[in-house]
């Protein structure tokens, strides 16, 4: 398969995820610089090389022709709103206010994500163990989905 389609497929399936969709939903990026942070980390990965912006800006899932310039200026904006996001959970850090129990449920939620995760990396290849596995994924994806939605929609109950 063509960088391009590798690309796209992951990106597709990416932004399809329900967890994904929340939290993108719930970040300050935008889809379009989501994609663009993504197509700049994945394209280097694919291809074992640094490819050109004018590359990258090619395997936009889009019709319309991605300029170079317009792929690097989305790309400066997403790394400008990531960054900002990790001052602003340094700063509240900083300042003591991770420690108020209002922010608890969104500690736990972190922690139940990385379980997620590496639960997903230790999905077993036998089949006696990928039934529970898959229904194990599945209890916890739920959970992850229902919490996200429910804190997501209370931001007055925050800090």
């Amino acid at each position: 398969m063509k960088i391009k389609e590798v690309v796209q497929q992951y990106l597709k399936t990416t932004l399809e995820d329900p967890i994904v969709k929340i939290l993108a939903k719930n970040s300050h990026l935008t889809k379009t610089q989501l994609e663009t942070l993504l197509i700049n980390v994945l394209a280097d990965n694919i291809s074992g090389k640094n490819l050109k912006y004018d590359e990258k800006a090619r395997l936009r899932p889009t019709k319309a022709k991605i300029s170079r310039g317009a792929f690097n200026r989305t790309l400066k904006q997403a790394e400008k709103n990531v960054i900002k996001a990790i001052y602003t959970i340094l700063l509240l850090g900083y300042l003591g206010i991770f420690e108020s129990t209002k922010l608890d449920s969104y500690i736990e939620l972190a922690n139940k994500l990385q379980e997620y995760i590496e639960a997903h990396k230790q999905t077993p290849n036998n089949k006696s163990h990928l039934e529970e596995q898959v229904k194990f994924l599945k209890i916890l994806r739920e959970e992850l989905e229902a919490t996200l939605e429910k804190l997501s929609k209370s931001p007055e109950d925050t800090l």
